[in-house]
């Protein structure tokens, strides 16, 4: 990887993982379903221009339902749940769920696509989800784990699986996209989705809108997890996918993690614990194989 890719690399796995950061600042004051719609809301908006560049607008509508219903998938509900899950557990375990897209992803192309993964995938799948496991059910106890201040074991335990669902609309938008969108300009692709997730959400971004002012931090929370953690993140991770192939662009899902825990502890006062740390090491083993991005050769002859 060359320096400026390698860098292009970095500010891309920096900025989803402040998606955290801001995402917990902005829900804390409006709600998690307002964060969420304003978020997509937004970041359609600044990737509405996009439009102009050539065969993008054509090609969104030739393929608009499916690229409206794929940001449900991607976009909206994730968002949602995410932004309902910091408001329980921390953001660095948040973005530690988070690193399970790659596994969720592998596990809906088997069971969805037929995409049978091999003897190291297989691996990979079994590793990454007894990580999951782990972090779950951690002898070290929720509050040694990541659970925000105040938060019961039960809502620990929601806001959890909320990160485990949003983690599977991704992996099953994942294995939509392929079967529908095969071929789509991906610029089409990204913003027509926000545009999509922007109007299923609409409705409940108004309805739940907060009936007390909200302050300029949350504000700026919200329009920076929309512009630089939506909009331009896209597309730069389009960007990146295009000189260096989806497989190595795949890989910034390990980064996110590393820059999720270090803003939440630097600005949220987070405590980063070492079986969180252990947990996320094992996470991230096991998505490397479930993806194939390394290989058990033994393994594979075996299978």
């Amino acid at each position: 990887m060359n320096p400026v890719l390698a860098l292009e690399f970095l500010l891309l796995a920096s900025l989803w993982g402040a998606s955290f950061l801001f995402t917990r600042l902005g829900a804390a004051e409006f709600g998690a379903l307002p964060t969420a719609g304003m978020r997509v809301a937004l970041a359609s908006l600044f990737l509405l221009p996009v439009f102009l560049v050539n065969g993008v607008w054509a090609d969104f509508r030739a393929r608009a339902r499916p690229i409206l219903f794929v940001g449900l998938l991607n976009s909206g509900i994730p968002f949602a749940l995410f932004a309902y899950a910091v408001l329980h557990i921390t953001t660095g375990l948040s973005s530690i769920l988070n690193a399970t897209v790659p596994l969720s992803g592998a596990l809906v192309a088997w069971l969805w696509l037929k995409d049978r993964p091999g003897g190291s995938r297989m691996l990979g799948l079994a590793i990454g989800f007894a990580g999951v496991t782990l972090l779950v059910i951690g002898k070290s106890g929720f509050s040694a784990m990541g659970v925000a201040s105040g938060s019961s074991t039960a809502s620990t335990l929601l806001a959890m699986g909320a990160c485990l669902l949003a983690t599977l609309c991704y992996g099953i938008a994942a294995s939509f996209t392929k079967r529908y969108l095969t071929g789509a300009h991906p610029l089409a692709t990204a913003t027509g989705s926000q545009i999509g997730a922007a109007l299923g959400l609409a409705i409940p971004t108004i309805v739940l809108w907060p009936s007390q002012p909200v302050s300029a931090t949350a504000w700026g929370a919200v329009a920076a997890v929309a512009l630089l953690c939506t909009a331009i993140a896209y597309i730069l991770f389009f960007h990146i996918i295009e000189k260096a192939g989806p497989s190595r662009a795949l890989t910034v899902t390990f980064l996110v993690p590393v820059f999720a825990l270090v803003y939440g502890s630097v600005f949220l006062g987070e405590v980063i614990t070492p079986w969180m740390i252990g947990c996320g090491v094992v996470i991230v083993c096991g998505t490397a194989l479930s993806t194939g991005l390394l290989r058990l050769r033994w393994l594979e002859r075996a299978t």
